[in-house]
């Protein structure tokens, strides 16, 4: 799966939006917060995802893709994994990452910020 197709993806959820909070950096929201940090788009093809809703759950996908899984500066330790793109994780895994995420972050947001 290429930045391109993964950032269709994104924005292809309900209420999703693209956003650029930080300098060359491009995350997708859904409401006021953010579901997928996809950084610089000359950068390292990678997705950033709320992968469980704890360091130790989301600690499974670093046992599994050692190589193209880690977890992410300042918000790992809430369970937010960087997950590399093109690599030994397979495309439908990355999907479920960021429907996993996506969820996870729509479940916390106020009623009035959930898409219809």
């Amino acid at each position: 799966m290429t930045r391109e197709e993964m950032l269709a993806y994104c924005l292809g959820k309900p209420g999703a939006w693209l956003d650029r909070p930080w300098e060359g950096d491009e995350v997708v929201k859904v409401g006021s917060r953010i579901f997928a940090f996809l950084g610089a788009p000359d950068g390292t093809a990678r997705v950033g995802v709320k992968c469980g809703p704890s360091r130790e759950v989301a600690d499974e996908w670093l046992h599994r893709f050692p190589a193209d899984a880690r977890p992410m500066p300042y918000v790992g330790r809430s369970g937010w994994n960087a997950l590399d793109l093109g690599g030994a994780i397979p495309d439908d895994e990355l999907v479920e990452a960021v429907d996993g995420s996506y969820e996870a972050v729509v479940a916390k947001l106020p009623r009035r910020e959930r898409p219809t």
